[in-house]
């Protein structure tokens, strides 16, 4: 029985001492240690924002920060707005006190939660959204994991007294998520009963299962002087464009409103689609599977199948800029053009370029959104239709 969540918040444990790392650091906390020009933290942020379910995000630093690090965010969501609701509460001694310090700053309304240390700045979309899935299909928690490849034993004073099946064994990663109500429950018994635990589905173990979908090599963890060489790895890369094209004719006797670049736009014209109709983040999708031989939009969801009949587009976006992160392309700058001779579009021009650089993760100066008419000629000049055409600069790692 599927239960969709409504309202689904991430905690970033960011409250480590990181005392593994304070000699090759120099005693910076690992959670500030910068990669390509911001904190880890700021990663993890940027990752969970580009999940359209993901409605806010709680930071969790160490007592001391918290109200500098507060004013910092200030300044972070200023320059790149994120499209989130955010938090900034205190760490705690343990970790598990530093996730029970993060569940007091979500809503009451948030009825699912993802937990990730901010030391795993290597996460990606596709991992937060399975874990979503996972719990509106049924599961109450949820964890990434990989498969063990080197042989494990057990050992006592120096001796080995077991080696363990393999086959059975996993390496468990963050975020995991949870029904908020199920993991709160599990904290407030492991407080009651002194529980200790390195992980939160440790404790929700011990109430009820926790599911367990793909994880991704990828998604270490920075621990030791070693690791951080994965902040300085140095990578050749290309250069990459992709180039999208779509047009929809007005009119048609559906009730659906006027959508372009994910913005409802009150008094539009009715659109004839498949979709939900919005020429822009279709042009723009296309761009996007441009930059690495994807294909187009009609390949990965066509329209003579049902299930995307009225689909969000920006639920579309999401799944091909993972299947772009998935092939190693990093986008960087977004060209759009709407052509239409209505409706008047630059009263909501500022919020369409907003928007689009919060599903793609960019900075303002890396998206340009135009809009302009063909002087009444052709069929938009006739009021018949719309188009729009985008493209996109990609940068792929060789």
């Amino acid at each position: 029985m599927t239960r969709p969540l409504n309202d689904i918040w991430g905690i970033i444990l960011a409250a480590g001492s990181g005392t593994r790392l304070a000699e090759a650091t120099n005693g910076e906390r690992k959670q500030y240690l910068e990669y390509r020009s911001a904190p880890l933290f700021w990663h993890c942020a940027r990752t969970f924002s580009r999940v359209a379910r993901i409605k806010g995000l709680v930071f969790v630093f160490p007592p001391e920060d918290a109200p500098s690090m507060e004013k910092k965010l200030r300044q972070y969501f200023k320059s790149e707005d994120l499209g989130l609701q955010w938090k900034v509460v205190s760490g705690g001694t343990r970790r598990q006190d530093s996730v029970r310090n993060g569940l007091t700053g979500l809503p009451s309304k948030c009825d699912g939660v993802l937990v990730h240390d901010s030391a795993r700045p290597f996460t990606s979309p596709r991992i937060i959204t399975e874990l979503i899935e996972a719990l509106d299909n049924g599961s109450r928690g949820v964890i990434p994991a990989i498969q063990m490849t080197d042989t494990v034993k057990r050992v006592a004073d120096e001796m080995v007294t077991e080696t363990l099946n393999r086959a059975e064994l996993v390496s468990v990663q963050t975020p995991q998520a949870f029904e908020t109500s199920l993991l709160k429950d599990a904290h407030d018994r492991a407080d009651a009963e002194g529980w200790e635990v390195t992980d939160d589905a440790s404790m929700v173990e011990r109430l009820t299962e926790v599911a367990v979908i793909r994880g991704e090599t990828r998604n270490i963890k920075i621990t030791v002087p070693e690791d951080l060489k994965r902040l300085e790895e140095a990578k050749t890369m290309v250069p990459c464009v992709g180039w999208g094209y779509d047009v929809h004719r007005f009119g048609g006797d559906t009730d659906r409103p006027f959508v372009l670049g994910g913005v409802p736009i009150a008094g539009g014209p009715t659109i004839i689609a498949h979709s939900d109709g919005d020429v822009l983040l279709h042009a723009l999708t296309d761009a996007i599977l441009g930059t690495f031989g994807g294909g187009d939009i009609g390949r990965h969801f066509p329209d003579t199948d049902p299930k995307f009949m009225g689909a969000d587009s920006s639920v579309l976006l999401r799944e091909v800029l993972t299947m772009a992160e998935e092939a190693g392309t990093r986008i960087v700058h977004a060209d759009l053009t709407v052509i239409t001779q209505t409706p008047r579009l630059s009263p909501h021009a500022n919020q369409i370029a907003k928007n689009i650089c919060r599903l793609l993760g960019l900075d303002a100066h890396q998206v340009n959104f135009k809009a302009t008419t063909e002087e009444k000629l052709g069929f938009t000049g006739a009021k018949k239709g719309i188009k729009a055409v985008a493209s996109v600069t990609g940068l792929r790692e060789l």
